[in-house]
């Protein structure tokens, strides 16, 4: 199964880019979204669907013009669950699940902490996020968690980081609980095959961030342990430019 997770930055303005065109020559067999901005109501859906995405799984926020994820699949999965059934995460829809038989997929939205308060925020998502997964993974071993993570694990994964060392994203609390959630049970797929420098998953808009490659890697699809022998490759896909993030995908063995 090849996965691909995407933070598109709005799914209506990453469609005005080529998103689909990209789409269709990438050919995943399930695409994880995050920050879709849109109500289901709002999106073309027949463009995914004529590239065989006929499942399609939307769970925007109640803000609009805000957050939201999604899972477009062409193989129908045996159970979806929308949300965490935590209801300050499920209102801004940041959590996705779909099971396909021996494994689940998932596409998260984790907060960003752009301001004290929604540092705050963030802190308190992931202590409950760490929670949610704990409880989960009983039930659902075979777990992929896809999606943007808004933090940067190790210095490896940021362009500057002396000068990042006290922004939210690179922050020791950040990077100490991102640190423990992989230690939990999850394999960061990327790095399982990739230790070089400089791969990146977001930059700034700002500067020619993107051109001189002076970005963040806190996009990941994590793929706990028990699924380590089927681990086939992991990758990142800058070339996709439809919006600040790039997409990134993992392929597991069936």
């Amino acid at each position: 199964m090849k996965i691909i997770s995407y933070n598109v930055n709005g799914v209506r303005a990453a469609m005005t880019k080529g998103l689909i065109e990209w789409l269709q020559s990438a050919n995943p067999d399930v695409l994880c979204l995050q920050e879709i901005k849109a109500l289901e109501s709002q999106i073309e859906k027949e463009a995914f669907e004529a590239l065989g995405y006929k499942y399609q799984y939307w769970h925007s926020a109640e803000k609009k013009g805000y957050s939201g994820v999604a899972i477009l699949s062409k193989t129908k999965p045996i159970h979806v669950e929308i949300g965490s059934g935590l209801d300050y995460m499920d209102k801004e829809g940041r959590i996705l699940r779909a099971d396909y038989g021996s494994l689940s997929v998932m596409s998260l939205y984790l907060p960003s902490g752009t301001n004290i308060d929604r540092l705050d925020f963030k802190l308190t998502f992931m202590a409950d996020f760490q929670k949610y997964i704990d409880n989960l993974k009983v039930s659902f071993p075979n777990l992929i968690i896809c999606g943007d993570y808004n933090i940067c694990h190790q210095a490896i994964d940021i362009h500057d980081p002396i000068r990042n060392a006290n922004v939210s994203g690179f922050l020791p609390v950040e990077r100490e609980w991102l640190d423990g959630f992989m230690k939990s049970g999850f394999i960061d797929s990327f790095r399982y095959f990739n230790n070089a420098p400089h791969n990146y998953s977001w930059w700034s808009y700002r500067a020619n961030a993107r051109n001189n490659n002076k970005g963040w890697r806190i996009d990941y699809n994590l793929v706990a342990q028990p699924l380590e022998n089927r681990l086939l490759r992991a990758t990142i896909l800058p070339e996709a430019k439809h919006s600040d993030h790039c997409p990134i995908l993992v392929e597991v063995a069936d």
